[in-house]
């Protein structure tokens, strides 16, 4: 009897051992592999025993199934018999993250074939897939797509899982989420985008200011100088009637990506065509400022001397570049990039073209101001029923960590795949272009779980300023930048950044309310009717008053409240 005890006490002993090296011991694959993933979290049971791992791993084994979807941007080049459904990146994120990214479905994205799609398959109860990624050009889509109660709380599960790189980038702009919020819940993750790729300055023929002996403008005053001088005195000898002065159009809107004239209003106190806080601190539709009467009599002004194309409520944000290619233009509004594209092209048609960047010009009471680009470019939705939405975070937790800026000796320090955006040379360096990678180069960034692998906002602008300021380029982002961004880029980021607290954010970035989706329409077409009467001399600028009354009594003053209940709900 003693003997049975002694030997049951032993292998009790024994097994207790065993439990106990389990629990210490386990695979690297089930640890995080660094301090910025999430921590291992588990209670432990009532008897003490082995603690419950996270479900969070950075490499899973066996592989676990993510499903999507996809919308092909038409001009997607595949390679080596690749598809979407199938390829060097989906085949990477199983080697590397034990992650199978399985599609349910895909869609050439021509005439909205992907949100048309989408509509239906959420309308006809079809699957929807774990993960869901939609871009801010479906903004409607997304909002209707949230309160289908088809997917779940994201901001949990980014709390929970997301590392530290991915949460800072996630806290340079707080009002990021504000568009995606139920009851205090955020239904969707913003996909972050570089900041500030649309925010304003000026591109002024830097050769025809020498040639006059001129300075740049600082003031709409000596703005007004410099466009009869271009105009009238032009430096290359072409006639009055063939220079553009200030190439804007606004045939697509006051307040776009390129080209439009949102900047001058900026100058007298609004942005328009977008919601602004205004001085009680409540939002206000930017058109119906009364500083937009001065920016419309300005730009009548400025039409009728002709400084300004005369069909520019015709022309579109490409038309505008036009006339900077062609040399005739002397000055175009626009991003800090354009010195890339189009601006370069100018050369082709006058060789002596110099294009700078300057700043935006003040008012008479010494504003100046412009739209602001959002932090984000479109979000990822997680089904309800995902198996493992974990596994989302350990793909982009990846991105964060060594695509969104890869530094030298990191996985991704010279391209993204070998052999598809890059390729070695016989001496073990980098080479780029279709005439160094066999088969032509291929945008695999594209091949993507989500759009662009993963941005930091300011990492791009931090790396142009850093160039701008003599540092070597080192990382791959500075190399870009400085190869194939345009040799005036760097510069042209300093003098953006020069003007930091002039950019603004439509700040009503919510679901269509109930006056918008029955009014907003109408109100959007009054609207430009009245400002292309003001600006082409057929009505004057007081007729502002009767439009800013007709809007608000239209529907107008209804869509403010709106607008502005969701606004005060932020902060609760």
């Amino acid at each position: 009897m003693r003997a049975k005890f002694r030997i049951a006490l032993l292998l009790a002993l024994s097994l207790v051992m065993i439990i106990t090296l389990a629990a210490c011991g386990g695979s690297k694959e089930d640890k995080s592999a660094s301090s910025d993933q999430p921590a291992q979290t588990g209670t432990k049971t009532d008897e003490g025993a082995a603690q419950e791992t996270s479900p969070y791993k950075d490499k899973y084994d066996p592989p676990v199934t993510i499903t999507t979807v996809w919308g092909v941007d038409p001009a997607l080049k595949f390679k080596n018999g690749e598809t979407i459904e199938n390829n060097v990146a989906t085949k990477w994120a199983q080697d590397t993250l034990g992650i199978d990214i399985q599609s349910l479905w895909s869609v050439t994205n021509t005439n909205n074939a992907y949100a048309t799609k989408l509509r239906l398959a959420m309308t006809s109860g079809q699957e929807l897939p774990d993960v869901l990624v939609v871009g801010n050009e479906d903004a409607q889509l997304i909002q209707d797509l949230i309160d289908s109660g088809a997917f779940q709380d994201a901001g949990a599960l980014f709390d929970k899982y997301a590392n530290e790189k991915w949460k800072t980038a996630m806290d340079l702009d707080k009002n990021v989420w504000n568009p995606y919020l139920r009851e205090g819940k955020r239904m969707a993750i913003p996909i972050l985008d570089y900041a500030y790729n649309n925010d304003y300055l000026l591109w002024i023929r830097q050769d025809w200011l020498d040639k006059l002996n001129m300075a740049a403008p600082t003031t709409i005053d000596e703005l007004e100088k410099v466009m009869e001088a271009f105009k009238n005195n032009n430096p290359s000898g072409l006639s009055p009637d063939k220079v553009i002065p200030l190439s804007i159009g606004f045939k697509s809107s006051m307040n776009t990506w390129m080209g439009d004239p949102s900047w001058l209003f900026g100058a007298y106190g609004t942005i328009p065509q977008q919601w602004n806080v205004g001085a009680d601190g409540k939002l206000e539709y930017g058109s119906i400022n009364p500083a937009v009467k001065q920016g419309l009599a300005k730009l009548n002004e400025w039409y009728t001397k002709g400084f300004i194309p005369k069909e520019a409520a015709l022309w579109d944000e490409n038309k505008t570049s036009e006339p900077a290619v062609a040399g005739t233009a002397g000055i175009i509004p626009g991003p800090y990039w354009m010195s890339g594209w189009p601006l370069q092209d100018t050369a082709k048609n006058d060789p002596n073209a110099v294009w700078k960047p300057i700043s935006l010009p003040t008012g008479p009471d010494g504003k100046a101001g412009r739209h602001g680009t959002p932090f984000s470019n479109g979000v990822i939705l997680i089904n309800k029923d995902m198996k493992n939405p974990e596994a989302l975070f350990t793909y982009e937790n990846y991105m964060f960590d060594n695509i969104a800026d890869p530094q030298p000796g990191g996985p991704f320090e010279n391209g993204l795949f070998k052999g598809y955006d890059y390729d070695v040379d016989a001496s073990g360096n980098p080479v780029y272009g279709d005439e160094n990678v066999q088969g032509g180069v291929v945008n695999a960034v594209r091949y993507l779980l989500v759009r662009d692998g993963a941005r930091i906002p300011d990492a791009q602008m931090k790396a142009l300023l850093g160039l701008a300021n003599g540092k070597e380029a080192t990382t791959r982002m500075e190399k870009d930048l400085k190869n194939n961004f345009g040799k005036e880029t760097p510069a042209a980021a300093k003098v953006l950044m020069g003007q930091p607290n002039i950019s603004f954010m439509n700040m009503y970035t919510g679901p269509s309310t109930e006056t918008m989706q029955t009014k907003l329409d109408y109100l959007k077409k009054i609207e430009m009717q009245t400002f292309n009467e003001i600006i082409y001399g057929e009505k004057p600028a007081d007729a502002i008053d009767k439009f800013v009354e007709t809007w608000k009594s239209s529907g107008g003053d209804k869509m403010t409240e709106e607008v502005n209940a969701w606004y005060a709900n932020l902060n609760k």
